[in-house]
């Protein structure tokens, strides 16, 4: 009798337990690119069970060169993203309509590097130099910048001709441009790694040069936050991932080899990851998840002060609701 009773516990408990599974609210969350530690807070939510312990079953799809998160969601193939607001304001302009719910990076990691044997000490050496610049989405901010210095970039005289710059650093190591963009958590260490010195670069952070645009942000389709069934999705989402991110930036070496472990291509190397992880870890330092509202203003005005044919970001302040608190004050109430 007792075994029997035994067994009859074991499969109510076993029966239970599929049944919590089964019933876990499914969340795809589409990234701006491949698996690396720039993501660590999200891979850290799964691998540690904070997604599970909100009744989350999370589904993390890498990004890439040919993936641009704004038309996943738009098709309907993510419920959230990452990217940058440049993007996903550009995105909601041109009628997908983009809100962000929440900002776990805080301070921005797109700089610019160059090297000073090719003549550039300063931004007053850029006329007449090929600079690199990252496309899909990634232009914007450079553009602006551009703008500011009051340079062109058509490539006519007293301006700088733009290079379209892939995503790694040979266009610098090879010389085919005296400057390129890099993120400080990934170029800047693989340009370092490729045998150049520090005292032969010189190294520019956009936030330095007054064009403040906020980058990875968790974005929603506006229209599904009517959905309180959606929103309490993503209250949950919200509140484990930034769990996520603080775990990460508290262990930078576990986070990073929770990356590498999550990386199928097997192209990540734990040494790069722990490196980035603790790059990375200075641009969510300090942030909850909450959105500053300064942080956005800036980063409109630093792109309407750069509307051009080549820099076709927004044209005009974003209408309606571009970010909202509403998902952060709930997930940070508990």
């Amino acid at each position: 009798m007792k075994q029997l009773l035994a067994g009859a516990l074991s499969a109510a408990l076993a029966a239970g337990a599929a049944q919590t599974a089964a019933a876990a609210d499914p969340v795809t969350l589409q990234l701006k690119w491949v698996t690396q530690a720039q993501f660590a807070g999200y891979y850290v939510a799964e691998a540690k069970g904070f997604y599970a312990e909100e009744n989350l079953d999370v589904t993390i799809l890498p990004g890439g060169p040919d993936i641009a998160p704004e038309q996943v969601i738009a098709g309907g193939g993510a419920d959230v993203i990452t990217t940058w607001m440049p993007a996903a304001l550009a995105a909601r302009e041109r009628g997908v309509p983009l809100v962000n719910i929440a900002q776990p990076f805080k301070n921005q990691g797109l700089s610019f590097l160059c090297r000073r044997d090719m003549g550039v000490n300063g931004v007053e050496d850029f006329p007449g130099k090929t600079l690199g610049v990252w496309f899909f989405g990634n232009e914007y901010p450079f553009y602006a910048w551009m703008a500011k210095l009051g340079l062109a970039t058509d490539g006519s005289a007293g301006g700088v001709t733009v290079l379209k710059q892939a995503f790694d650093v040979e266009a610098l190591l090879r010389g085919q441009a005296a400057c390129i963009s890099v993120m400080t958590y990934n170029e800047y260490g693989q340009v370092l790694d490729a045998g150049l010195k520090p005292e032969e670069l010189v190294f520019f952070r956009y936030a330095d040069q007054g064009v403040k645009v906020l980058e990875d942000g968790l974005y929603v389709l506006e229209g599904r936050l009517a959905d309180p069934a959606f929103e309490d999705r993503m209250v949950r989402f919200v509140r484990a991932s930034m769990r996520g991110w603080k775990w990460a930036e508290a262990n930078p070496e576990a986070a990073a080899a929770i990356v590498v472990e999550a990386d199928q291509t097997g192209l990540q190397t734990l040494e790069h990851q722990i490196y980035m992880m603790g790059e990375v870890a200075k641009l969510t330092a300090g942030s909850s998840g909450v959105l500053d509202p300064a942080d956005y203003e800036a980063t409109v005005a630093a792109l309407l002060a750069a509307v051009s044919p080549e820099n076709p970001a927004i044209t005009r302040p974003p209408e309606g609701m571009a970010w909202t608190h509403a998902i952060t004050d709930k997930a940070l109430a508990n």
